[in-house]
């Protein structure tokens, strides 16, 4: 029989498993090299820790682990793909540190480093709401990768979009372009079409997209955002890393600058506070430094157990 120590936090909606216990021990120099050292030795895992009847389609796991350049290291991992950076499962896990003690934050505001995968980021912790707590991220570069782009989708035609990146690569896609409306009775329809455009881009671009971004300009500096991964996978925030890469876009179009506030609200109407911090001139162009801020809150101490003789022990999922 095998158990796992792990707390359950939910960042504007979305959950964030950290499992503190009861893993082997990983190996690398590095969290990027740890986290591949885990998908090449102990995959197996990840489906026990996230899949039913332990978890679900949307649990994204977050495992600590030691740092030589920050004050923790951690690594994502979700119910299909390992994630070089993760914002809300950032924001729950600095929930967590805090739960746990490994963080201490009484009255004043504090902050630490992170090594991920996509680099060390800087998360400042404060007190918002009774049982919340606020983080802000200063995340790793986001770059916008295509400016323009059409592909033809069967059942959309021709859809206009652009390509971002920020510890993953986004499709970013005008939601209201398309007569779409982005309210949670509609997350599965909007599921099949990002789906079907996702294809559509990638059989185009060098390098996959990971993620389409839906978004509806409600004003400028304010936002719907809806991020589909795949067919019945959907983030419930706002995305933390696919609003970091949009920030990116709407620098380079003019329409955000730094310093100026942007908030990105989610299916569910919660939100993430942004802001452009710097920007930076790369051998492949401008990125910028995206900050997000989010709340989270605590949703479980928990044992998981997995049981010698269950039939369902390594997890599953129905797509």
């Amino acid at each position: 029989m095998a158990s796992y120590q792990v707390i359950d936090t939910h960042t504007a909606g979305h959950p964030t498993r950290a499992i503190l216990g009861g893993l082997p021990p990983v190996h690398g120099e590095s969290v990027r090299a740890r986290r591949d050292d885990f998908r090449n030795r102990l995959d197996h895992l990840r489906p026990q820790l996230l899949h039913e009847p332990r978890g679900h389609a949307a649990m994204v796991g977050a495992i600590l682990t030691e740092s030589s350049r920050a004050d923790f290291g951690a690594f994502f991992i979700s119910s299909y793909v390992y994630l070089d950076m993760c914002g809300h499962a950032t924001i729950g896990l600095a929930r967590t540190l805090v739960a746990s003690g490994q963080v201490a934050l009484d009255e004043e505001a504090t902050s630490f480093t992170l090594e991920t995968p996509a680099g060390v980021v800087t998360v400042a912790v404060s007190r918002a709401r009774d049982g919340a707590v606020t983080a802000s991220i200063r995340n790793v570069p986001a770059r916008l990768e295509v400016p323009a782009m059409t592909v033809a989708v069967v059942g959309l035609g021709s859809i206009d979009l652009q390509v971002a990146y920020c510890g993953g690569r986004f499709a970013l896609v005008d939601a209201a372009a398309l007569g779409l409306t982005l309210e949670p009775d509609r997350a599965g329809e909007l599921c099949r079409k990002a789906v079907a455009i996702k294809e559509a881009v990638n059989a185009e671009l060098p390098e996959s997209a990971g993620s389409v971004l839906f978004y509806r300009d409600l004003a400028r500096g304010q936002a719907q955002h809806l991020v589909v991964l795949e067919a019945h996978k959907f983030d419930r925030s706002p995305c933390g890393t696919g609003t970091s890469a949009r920030l990116a876009a709407l620098h380079a179009a003019g329409a955000l600058e730094v310093g100026e506030t942007f908030m990105a609200q989610g299916i569910l109407g919660t939100r993430y506070i942004c802001s452009i911090e710097e920007t930076l001139d790369e051998a492949s162009g401008q990125a910028v430094i995206p900050r997000i801020a989010g709340e989270a809150f605590l949703s479980a101490y928990s044992t998981l157990v997995v049981e010698d003789a269950d039939p369902l022990a390594a997890g599953f999922l129905c797509r």
